[in-house]
């Protein structure tokens, strides 16, 4: 294929490479897992902390010290971009931040698979828009059936707020992927997710200080708050930029949907939270559905 500048001038012939498979593909699929235990187990952490600090204390303490040590460290550039530059971060900070809000408000009310079984429906959702298949629909309503047999006993029982709170997450996890990878296109290194985090905490914090007020400078919640901004910030939306870059998004969108799994095993570790056989399947129904997506989007 030969391009042409905008001097009118012929290029030299431009090699169009898929990044379907390779090397980077299986770096970008291993980047993912380990952001994916990273951040579950992050979050089970997070629980902990919850009689302590709240749920939208601990929230916003993670995000802050997480952009605090993510500014620190990449020291971004802030000069030199155009505004679609500056919309597109905001948006990234936008949905982060309430991608996180929102999950933390969920995981308060409900266990921790669950509600990543619920949230991890936006990004499935987002792969079957993007891979446009005909067997994307068939993933889909696999994955559809899981949610179903878990609200089986009733949505009642999970609490209805936190399965809303877990859903609404999901819708800001899609956006999040959407502009995570549009802000790595834009901003060099970890530039965009420095930028985007400290966008974040600026919503985050002051919900709260208003919610947990001097409970967020005792030592003992600092020092968790610490350990939960590296696992569940800073390292896996580095790993998260990093895979965005070998991946498409919308295979990345579905092997984030392994994020149940994951939640549940975290779940009964650190917090001791048990789950039904019916819950069990529900939740292995979505990784099987994920799966299948991946391989589905692979061929697109």
């Amino acid at each position: 294929m030969t391009t042409t500048t905008r001097a009118g001038t012929a290029a030299a012939p431009v090699r169009v490479v898929r990044n379907a498979a390779g090397r980077g593909s299986l770096s970008g699929v291993g980047l993912v897992l380990a952001g994916t235990l990273s951040v579950q187990f992050g979050s089970a952490v997070a629980a902990l902390l919850f009689p302590r600090a709240g749920a939208l204390g601990v929230v916003s303490l993670r995000i802050s010290i997480a952009a605090l040590l993510l500014m620190v460290v990449c020291r971004p550039k802030l000069r030199g971009y155009a505004r679609a530059d500056w919309a597109v971060v905001g948006c990234f900070g936008v949905a982060l931040g309430c991608m996180n809000m929102l999950f933390y408000q969920a995981i308060d009310r409900i266990p921790l698979g669950p509600a990543v079984t619920l949230e991890v429906l936006g990004p499935l959702a987002l792969s079957v828009i993007a891979a446009r298949r005909a067997l994307s629909l068939v993933w889909a309503a696999l994955a559809l059936a899981g949610v179903f047999l878990l609200g089986r006993g009733g949505f009642d029982q999970l609490n209805l707020a936190g399965a809303g709170f877990a859903l609404g997450a999901g819708a800001m996890w899609a956006a999040y992927i959407i502009f995570n990878s549009r802000a790595g296109a834009r901003f060099p290194k970890l530039d965009g997710l420095a930028i985007a985090m400290g966008v974040a905490a600026i919503i985050s914090l002051p919900l709260g200080v208003a919610s947990s007020g001097a409970v967020l400078l005792e030592p003992g919640v600092l020092a968790l708050g610490l350990g939960v901004a590296l696992l569940s910030s800073g390292l896996p939306y580095t790993l998260e930029l990093l895979a965005l870059r070998r991946l498409p998004a919308a295979t990345f969108a579905v092997l984030m949907s392994l994020a149940p799994g994951v939640a549940a095993v975290a779940g009964f570790l650190v917090l001791g939270q048990t789950l039904s056989v019916m819950e069990c399947v529900a939740i292995g129904l979505v990784v099987v559905a994920s799966a299948g997506a991946v391989r589905t989007g692979r061929r697109v």
